[in-house]
């Protein structure tokens, strides 16, 4: 069923104000959609942007049902919303995508894993605990990554347990375990299906991450791999979403190991960080991908006009307070330099306040920007704390 054509204007809900949601915005204004945003936090950056902006708790049922109520279709920009809430209203015959019950698997960092261990999809050896006794069991496996099973993100929530782990340190439960594998390299590919089944992948990326920070630092696509990696990467999150029978965006991050092996790390059923380079170097931007696939409309071609790279702003690692930016003007003298600022009123330690495009001809060349832009760009706080 093809939803765009159901209604003269559709309104679109949109679960989360943050910056996936304010970019999400811009390629709604295209399809001329009406876009309410619910938010708990009164400044998101989502606040001047969506023609309804919406102050409220994403996790309280009672707040999601009532927001939801006069939308015609809705969708998330943040995984961590009341789901039961979202199946009530696609019960009431509201559009709900992601699907609530993916979704309710996807909060879940244990049944995530239990899923892909069930459809015999690659991913690295793990251990449910719920509780330190029990962790205490696998102390012959060390080392071993640590992970709750709620709420994590950007690192948060996970911990490496090396060799010499003191098994006292505390940590938040339930949760998993899983075998430290050697990595090579970690993939991102980004595909999108709708509901008549279409279905396309972008070309993956690979993603280097800030070593304080824990999260993405830049990524670049193409990857620096074989063909072959590119092909199994992709044939994996075709694999994926199939079995999911998901409709929506759906990010896959993988580990490719230094024995060659492509491993399915975890996912994510929105936009996501790993694609932001698609908006300027690829035919269609994950956001406009993402409105066509719920829509029900034709996907667009993924294809890589230009190789691309993406570099994180991150806040300043040592204080908070009001950001302001420095470098701007020296990074913007570089050919196919694109700045992208989310608008947060507050800058804290590694917050991702913002990312720069990149784009060139040229692997050596594109490289050389990255580092370039990654040293002259940065966040000062204002009265920091």
């Amino acid at each position: 069923m093809n939803h765009f054509l159901q209604k003269n204007k559709l309104k679109l809900g949109v679960l989360g104000g943050g910056q996936l949601g304010k970019m999400l915005i811009q390629a709604a204004i295209d399809f001329d959609l009406h876009v309410k945003v619910l938010d708990p936090n009164p400044e998101a950056p989502c606040r001047g942007t969506a023609h309804e902006f919406h102050v409220g708790s994403l996790q309280d049922e009672a707040s999601v049902l009532s927001f939801g109520e006069d939308c015609d279709i809705l969708t998330i920009e943040i995984e961590h919303v009341n789901a039961q809430a979202l199946e009530k209203l696609q019960q009431m015959g509201k559009w709900v995508y992601p699907d609530p019950k993916i979704l309710g698997m996807v909060q879940d960092k244990r049944q995530q894993k239990a899923f892909y261990a069930k459809n015999q999809l690659p991913t690295a050896a793990f251990w449910l605990v719920d509780d330190s006794d029990q962790l205490l069991n696998f102390q012959h496996k060390l080392p071993l990554v640590y992970k709750s099973a709620y709420a994590g993100y950007d690192g948060k929530g996970v911990k490496v347990l090396p060799n010499d782990f003191k098994f006292d340190a505390p940590l938040s439960f339930p949760g998993l375990v899983e075998k430290k594998v050697e990595i090579d390299k970690e993939l991102a590919v980004i595909i999108a299906r709708n509901p008549s089944g279409e279905t396309v992948a972008y070309p993956p990326v690979e993603m280097v991450f800030h070593p304080e920070g824990n999260l993405v630092e830049y990524l670049i696509s193409p990857p620096d791999v074989e063909e072959a990696i590119e092909t199994k990467a992709n044939s994996l999150a075709f694999q994926l979403v199939e079995k999911l029978n998901f409709v929506g965006l759906l990010a896959v991050e993988m580990f490719l190991t230094k024995k060659g092996e492509v491993l399915i790390n975890e996912i994510a059923p929105r936009p996501h960080n790993s694609g932001h380079h698609t908006i300027r170097a690829n035919l269609t931007s994950q956001f406009e991908q993402h409105l066509r696939a719920i829509l029900d409309l034709p996907l667009g071609k993924t294809e890589l006009l230009v190789q691309g790279a993406m570099v994180n702003i991150l806040g300043h690692p040592e204080k908070s307070g009001s950001p302001t930016y420095k470098g701007l003007e020296k990074i913007l003298k570089i050919p196919g330099v694109y700045i992208h600022l989310y608008g947060k009123a507050q800058s804290r330690p590694y917050r991702k306040m913002g990312h720069i495009t990149i784009l060139d001809k040229e692997r050596q060349t594109l490289v050389e920007k990255i580092h370039l832009v990654k040293n002259a760009f940065q966040v000062e706080v204002e009265n920091g704390r």
